[in-house]
């Protein structure tokens, strides 16, 4: 499973547009896909409820994780909606 640590620089953070871009992206993926606040428990980040369910504000670190052919593409794109200001 491929993994990344990114901090969140949209100024709503994983809320709102940032997270639905998200979900849809990480959606898209064949397989598993999780996003954990910090150290926390990971979620699904193809449930748009539970990426607003981790509050994941500006400034916060989140850890990104997919398995599949296609992961690393898919985690670039995720990092990029995540990094956005």
């Amino acid at each position: 499973m491929a993994q990344r640590r990114v901090t969140v620089q949209s100024e709503v953070g994983l809320h709102a547009r940032p997270a639905a871009l998200f979900v849809e992206a990480a959606a898209k993926a064949g397989g598993e896909v999780t996003v954990a606040k910090g150290e926390g428990t990971p979620v699904s980040a193809k449930s748009i409820l539970a990426v607003m369910g981790l509050d994941v504000r500006k400034g916060d670190e989140i850890v990104i994780s997919a398995e599949g052919d296609d992961a690393d593409a898919l985690l670039d794109r995720l990092v990029e909606i995540a990094e956005a200001g």
